[in-house]
């Protein structure tokens, strides 16, 4: 899984997470189903973008839901996903990029893409997700085309850019190839009036894809010496942030302006998550779920957080046990808290057999330790919300109808 549109299931509320999961696993089913099982590992949550807007304009009628057999991923159980033609378009789209992003790390050698027989397996396997992207594409009417001369162009801004270049000049490429996707959503609903402010949409998106993108590898990319779009241009992190803040707004602004049926989900994705997202680039957001800090702007980790707003607080009121922050609300009798009782070697393997084969230590948002019993959070569950913040004012709809918050 990969992307910048991550959200968390205590903020989407029942309802709109059964939505997403829907998409998720649909996109999923849908790579799955047209170019086998390796295909699968290109899903990622940026794709079904795709598949929730087209979904989200059209009017409700049978044919876009199926249910799906049981599936490791979700513990064995079956469920309703998406299907139809946004399933597929999002499909395309990320077999596409994601053969862009291979042939990208080739061309850096980034760790084993160093080494020539491994280089030269991937941009075989690059190869072939481009040509089955351009397939899938075709059979919905969408010339994936554009994505590959985006990407083509990419590589020859990236060779040219240096100290003084626009970072928008280096991002036009995505912002293109991001556009006619978003745009093609609205012809696949019947809705071609939505076509214009989806594309702008489309666009922003993509540029913010880009910034967020180079923003997380910065470090990396200067310890390994690997080309960054902000230090190859001399972008400064200020001027990025505010790209990216005109670009959240624009991307509100666009929403507005587009016709939706059912937009519950698109708008908390595209104008509250992807908020987030910028937040969570640029160190400015603190996990909801912690101390009780919250949201503080400008703040890199917990030490500044302390530093701003002083010692943690605890929701808990004096003399209660658990005011001290203990999880499992202390002793009567003083001492250590009471611990779970752990299991032995054997009855451990066997526990975590179960948890590999049902997969919930990748999708469950809590486990159990195999071996000591402990509640663990799953690889899902690092999420960076205020669960009651999921409605903070956002100027373009009136937002307490978008979540079940």
């Amino acid at each position: 899984m990969f992307g910048m549109v991550r959200p968390c299931s205590h903020r989407l509320g029942e309802n709109l997470k059964s939505q997403w999961m829907a998409h998720l696993c649909g996109l999923c089913l849908a790579l799955r189903g047209d170019h086998g099982q390796f295909a699968r590992v290109v899903t990622n949550y940026d794709g079904l973008l795709l598949s929730v807007l087209t979904e989200a304009q059209v009017e409700r009628a049978g044919g876009w839901r199926r249910t799906a057999g049981p599936c490791p991923l979700r513990g064995m159980r079956t469920a309703s996903v998406a299907q139809g033609e946004g399933a597929r378009l999002a499909a395309a789209v990320s077999l596409v990029l994601a053969s862009a992003k291979v042939r990208d790390h080739v061309a850096d050698g980034d760790g084993l893409l160093a080494r020539r027989p491994v280089a030269l397996a991937a941009r075989r396997v690059a190869g072939s997700w481009g040509r089955a992207g351009a397939r899938t594409g075709s059979s919905v009417g969408f010339d994936a085309g554009v994505l590959v001369e985006a990407v083509e162009r990419q590589f020859g801004i990236e060779a040219l850019a240096g100290p003084g270049t626009p970072i928008l000049t280096v991002t036009e490429p995505t912002e293109t190839a991001t556009a006619a996707a978003f745009a093609h959503t609205a012809l696949l609903a019947g809705r071609p009036g939505n076509a214009v402010p989806l594309a702008e949409a489309g666009r922003l998106f993509g540029r913010l894809a880009h910034l967020l993108d180079a923003v997380e590898d910065r470090e990396a990319d200067a310890a390994s010496g690997a080309w960054n779009p902000l230090t190859a241009t001399g972008t400064p992190l200020t001027e990025a942030r505010r790209l990216a803040d005109d670009a959240l707004h624009g991307i509100r602004l666009a929403l507005r302006e587009t016709e939706f049926t059912d937009g519950k989900l698109a708008h908390l994705l595209l104008a509250h998550e992807l908020s987030r997202s910028v937040d969570r680039a640029f160190g400015t957001q603190s996990c909801g779920h912690g101390h009780g800090l919250g949201d503080g702007p400008g703040l890199g980790g917990a030490a500044e957080a302390q530093a701003a707003f002083g010692p943690p607080q605890t929701p808990y009121l004096p003399g209660d046990p658990r005011h001290d922050g203990n999880p499992y609300g202390g002793s009567p009798h003083g001492g250590e808290p009471p611990r779970p009782q752990g299991r032995g070697f054997l009855a451990g393997c066997a526990a975590a057999l179960g948890l590999c084969c049902t997969c919930k230590v990748c999708c469950a948002d809590e486990f159990e330790g195999p071996w000591s019993g402990r509640r663990r959070e799953g690889c899902r569950s690092s999420c960076d919300c205020s669960c009651c913040d999921a409605c903070e004012c956002c100027e373009c709809c009136e937002c307490a109808s978008c979540c079940d918050c």
